[in-house]
């Protein structure tokens, strides 16, 4: 485990706070009607898809 001191302290020498940059927070963007319309398929399907699970379990 020596031989991954000197690595692992310079990584941690190199990723200090005095070289990393702000944080920016990422500005979100409207919503396209393309994906409220796949969203809405998305939906469905899986509202389908519970349906057929439960016909199927209630078979049994």
């Amino acid at each position: 485990m020596r031989f991954l001191f000197f690595p692992t302290a310079a990584l941690c020498a190199l990723s200090s706070a005095a070289f990393s940059e702000a944080y920016e927070r990422p500005i979100p963007q409207a919503q396209s009607a393309t994906a409220e319309l796949w969203f809405a398929l998305g939906s469905v399907g899986l509202i389908i898809a519970l349906v057929v699970v439960q016909r199927l379990v209630a078979r049994s």
